[in-house]
């Protein structure tokens, strides 16, 4: 797949897509084990903030999880031609109602890996004209191409921030 151009999606995503480097289709179908694991290998850190009011790495992988299905519903949307626009949402207000802190790792670890499982299906489904529609998300003009990226990115720029703010 090729990647978006820089007028696909608002600027403020260019981080995550630009860490997508190769296939974003094969990464996109190893991430979900790897990151698992590299969350599973350091399990002792699961409740941990670096500072108050952070998330733990929990609450991390929680809002990981929000964020797929959030860009997934929206990627669903403009795939199949939906014109009207689709809100943003509130990350932190959706981490403090979720109870990320109250579960398990291992359930959050197989959650996200029946979740990938699942959206790798419609990803790999998508030809070169729905990857190349547009709709409007919390008022921005995206591409369906530039939030594939996006899941991708989005994950290793949490595994970035566990690596340099958590370990």
């Amino acid at each position: 797949m090729n990647r978006p151009q820089i007028e696909d999606y608002p600027q403020w995503y260019k981080g995550y897509i630009d860490l997508v480097d190769g296939d974003v289709l094969e990464i996109l179908s190893t991430q979900a084990k790897a990151f698992t694991e590299f969350v599973t290998n350091h399990a002792d850190k699961a409740d941990y903030a670096y500072a108050v009011g952070k998330w733990t790495i929990k609450e991390m992988f929680g809002h990981i999880i929000d964020t797929e299905r959030i860009m997934v519903f929206r990627l669903t949307c403009f795939a199949r031609g939906e014109k009207a626009p689709i809100p943003g949402f509130d990350e932190d207000q959706y981490v403090a109602n979720a109870h990320f802190k109250d579960r398990s790792l291992e359930s959050l670890c197989e959650e996200f890996i029946a979740l990938r499982k699942s959206n790798m299906f419609l990803l790999e489904s998508l030809n070169e004209d729905e990857l190349d529609r547009f709709g409007n998300a919390n008022g921005n003009e995206i591409s369906v191409r530039a939030l594939v990226f996006i899941l991708a990115g989005h994950v290793m720029h949490h595994q970035n921030v566990i690596v340099d703010r958590y370990l």
